[in-house]
């Protein structure tokens, strides 16, 4: 799952080389936190958090074949 959010965000931005993905294992769940330049935010996130929401169904599919859950955040 981490690699596949870093493919699709570093497809995304202008600087790939500042992005950062940390996985955080919970009990029931994986968090993907999603790390980019400050100058790259808005295309990571899309117009009303478009491709945000797209990044996060992708993943979702994915984990959902592996059966599990996993939540992407993106921060600053």
């Amino acid at each position: 799952m981490k690699e596949l959010v870093e493919i699709l965000a570093k497809a995304l931005v202008d600087r790939p080389d500042e992005v950062y993905v940390n996985q955080v294992e919970g009990e029931q769940s994986i968090i993907l936190e999603l790390k980019v330049n400050p100058d790259d935010m808005g295309k990571v996130i899309g117009k009303q958090g478009r491709i945000a929401k797209a990044i996060r169904t992708l993943v979702k599919a994915a984990a959902a074949k592996e059966g599990k859950r996993v939540v992407v955040e993106i921060i600053q």
